[in-house]
């Protein structure tokens, strides 16, 4: 079932396709592998036919000839037809390199403005008990301090 497609869209794909075929037949670049030459040749077939080499109207524009993915692999074709062959995955640095730290550093110590502070929960039945004061000696370490905890084990009657 031919779409309706522009007469200049589908001349203009066919130059493009014919001008690969022809980029790659006078040998400035490596040749063509068996896979690319037949998809020049498929692809000029079906828009000779029916207008476009696509039949899903989600895969390119209304009224295109190409594909959205077609005219990438077309032109990745012509380059390699030409000599200009893409290397590598197209990054030139590392992503990480290029970086830049957020633009406000928070210092953890200090809270946002408008965010509240937890109230300090106690826990019950904690309480710390302090011994009398001892003499001042020079060696002495302080005395320890004594918890108390209320509610706690239950003597078991006997």
């Amino acid at each position: 079932m031919p779409r309706e497609v522009d007469d200049r869209k589908k001349r203009a794909a066919l130059r493009k396709l014919r001008k690969a075929a022809e980029l790659a037949a006078s040998g400035l670049g490596p040749p063509l592998s068996e896979w690319e030459r037949k998809f020049l040749e498929e692809v000029e077939a079906r828009i000779e036919t029916y207008g476009s080499a696509f039949a899903d109207p989600s895969k390119g524009d209304d009224g295109a000839a190409l594909s959205g993915l077609q005219e990438v692999k077309l032109k990745e074709i012509n380059k390699k037809a030409s000599g200009k062959a893409k290397g590598g995955f197209g990054q030139k640095a590392s992503s990480f390199k290029t970086r830049r730290p957020p633009p406000h550093r928070v210092d953890p110590g200090i809270e946002p403005p408008g965010v509240p502070e937890p109230a300090p929960t106690a826990k019950p039945g904690f309480a710390v008990v302090r011994g009398p004061a001892a003499p001042a000696k020079d060696r002495q370490k302080p005395r320890p301090a004594l918890r108390v905890i209320e509610g706690g084990a239950k003597k078991s009657e006997t």
